[in-house]
Order: structure tokens, then C-alpha cells, then sequence
């Protein structure tokens, strides 16, 4: 059978139609909002590049913790900004108990405490002077292996502070194994490894860079993925999953669809999806432009991020696509 026995447009007709027929669905509880926690502001900072988001103060990111919990976001994923002055070439403020990350970390689970999943970054690049995601070698470039020894130390510090899950996002060989057996090994057997597997070397960071006051010098290229390839992405998240991952995510998301899709039907843990700052910023620019219809286009990306394969999205729209979704 076929037209005009056949006739799709049925199921279209309405709205009432559409809804019942829809094949995917995002749910607040799917979404982590990033945060930025900014050292010694007075008052949250706006990002130029990233119109709507902020870098935060301690007190304002108890309220935008506060908010995205009542609208029903996921999880919180916290980035800490240190001052110039506490960057060295080790990162070695990360590890600092009373360091703006870790410090953040304990304000937020004194918030919200278990109402959401608190998620830390595990990475250097905040904290270094040169703003790679490790230690440089006399060559100049990232050394792995010292890197991954200061990682360790990181999981720790931020599991003692109160994180629910630690995010790997430095992309050195091994990092979640170390992790691992770092947070076993203190006793943190309970807190979870979102693994940064398939981190592209994209040109979508830059807002993101602004937000973080990044000092990096060159590009990340020999450490984070090349964009041509989605076997090496594969391979990387086996290699996760081997070394205890209980969450495998894509970096960024849009562009790479298809690498989500594929990451989806290789393994049985949960995949998430990073919406990157660049993704946010090239939709708030053209709304703003009068280019595009924002609330479309916002929720259309997501979407398309879900019906990839992504069950866990991080994106900066979290908290007003949830309240959207709820109300």
C-alpha cells in the first residue's frame, strides 16, 4: 500500500497528535547546568560571549544551585576560576582544600546537598599558568604520566569536599583508571566517574575560555581528539569503560552526532553529551540578531542531542529548559 492509502500527515494534524506520537522527550531530570565559581567577586560577572551566563560569586551560586534544583536540573556541574595570582605550573590551587573549586564544592553541598548530583571538574587547565590540562614536560609538551599523578590527588580532594561524581575531562591516557583507584583507594568507593572519552579539539571552546580567564598558550591538539575521527572516539571509550567509567560523554555535542550515535550503540553505561559554549553562543548571537527564533532553536538542539543517543545532556539553557518543560 502506499498514497493515498497511506498518509503520514496524519499523525501531524494536531498538536495533540504530535504529542502523543513523539518519539523522544527531554525531561529536566536529563539536563546538568555548568557553573563558573569566579575567585574574589563581589558580584556575578556577566561572560560577554555567552549572553545569560555568568561567572558566579559563592553567594550567587548558592541561588543558581538553588534554582536549578526547584526546577528539577539533574545535576550541577562546577568549574572553579582562580585568581592570576594563584596559578602556578603544577595547577597546584586545585588541590587546595580551601581553593575556590573545593570550596565551591562545599557550598554547594551545603545547599543542595543530595536534591541533585554535585559534579566537579577534574582538570588543570583553571589552575595552570599556561592553561593546558597538565604539567609540561622540558619540551614543552603535556607530560601524561606526571599529569596523571596530580589527578589522583585531584579526585581526592574534591570527593573529601563533597562531590557526588567527579567529570575526567583532562583527556590524558589513563585518567580514569587513576581516578579510580584514587578514590578506592581513600575510602570514596561511592562517588561516580563521568568520563570526558571523546573530547574534541574544536574551534567551539572559545566563550568557554573567557569564562574560565584560560591562560592557555598553543591548543590542546596532541591531547584532545581530531575532529576526522570517529574510531579513535570508539576506542577511547572502551578504554573508559575498561577503567571503571560510570558515565561516558561526547565533547561537543552538535557537530558530532554521530559520534554520540555511535558511542550509544556500543556501550551499556549512560552516555552524555556536552552542549559546548560555542554551541550556546552561535544560537544566542543569531536570536538576538533576530536570525532564528531562540525557544525553537534551543529546544530543537537539545533534542537532536537526545534523539543521537545522549540520555544526559550539560548544557547552560538547563535550569530555563526545565522550568519550561515542568511549567
Amino acid at each position: 500500500m502506499s498514497y493515498p492509502d497511506i498518509r503520514p500527515r496524519r499523525l501531524r494534524r494536531t498538536p495533540a497528535l504530535r504529542r502523543l506520537v513523539e518519539e523522544n522527550r527531554l525531561a529536566p531530570s536529563e539536563l546538568v547546568l555548568p557553573l563558573f565559581l569566579k575567585e574574589g567577586l563581589t558580584e556575578p560577572k556577566a561572560i560577554s560571549s555567552m549572553p545569560g551566563a555568568v561567572q558566579h560569586t559563592r553567594e550567587s551560586l548558592r541561588k543558581a544551585a538553588h534554582e536549578a534544583v526547584s526546577a528539577g536540573v539533574g545535576g550541577l556541574m562546577l568549574y572553579g576560576v582562580p585568581t592570576d595570582d594563584h596559578k602556578d605550573e603544577t595547577g597546584s590551587a586545585g588541590l587546595d582544600p580551601n581553593g575556590i573549586l573545593n570550596v565551591g564544592i562545599q557550598d554547594l553541598v551545603a545547599e543542595v546537598g543530595d536534591s541533585t548530583v554535585i559534579m566537579s571538574d577534574l582538570c588543570l587547565d583553571e589552575f595552570t599558568s599556561h592553561g593546558h590540562c597538565g604539567v609540561l614536560a622540558p619540551d614543552g609538551s603535556v607530560d601524561n604520566d606526571a599529569t596523571l599523578a596530580i589527578y589522583a590527588d585531584l579526585a581526592v580532594a574534591q570527593a573529601a569536599a563533597g562531590a557526588h561524581m567527579i567529570g575526567t575531562s583532562g583527556m590524558m591516557d589513563g585518567q580514569v583508571g587513576v581516578a579510580r583507584r584514587a578514590l578506592d583507594k581513600a575510602g570514596y568507593q561511592d562517588v561516580s566517574i563521568l568520563a570526558y572519552s571523546a573530547k574534541y579539539a574544536g574551534a567551539f571552546y572559545g566563550p568557554f575560555r573567557e569564562a574560565v580567564e584560560s591562560s592557555l598558550q598553543g591548543d590542546r591538539r596532541q591531547y584532545q581528539q581530531d575532529p576526522p575521527n570517529l574510531r579513535e572516539a570508539l576506542r577511547e571509550v572502551d578504554l573508559d569503560v575498561a577503567e571503571g567509567a560510570d558515565i561516558v560523554m561526547v565533547k561537543p555535542a552538535l557537530p558530532y552526532l554521530d559520534v554520540i550515535a555511535a558511542i550509544r550503540d556500543r556501550v551499556t553505561v549512560p552516555v552524555a553529551a556536552y552542549q559546548v559554549s560555542g554551541e550556546y553562543a552561535m544560537v544566542e548571537a543569531a536570536a538576538a540578531n533576530g536570525w532564528i527564533d531562540r525557544d525553537r532553536a534551543i529546544l530543537e538542539s537539545l533534542t537532536s542531542i537526545k534523539r543521537a543517543g545522549a540520555q544526559i545532556i550539560l548544557t547552560y539553557w538547563a535550569t530555563e529548559v526545565a522550568q519550561k518543560l515542568r511549567f
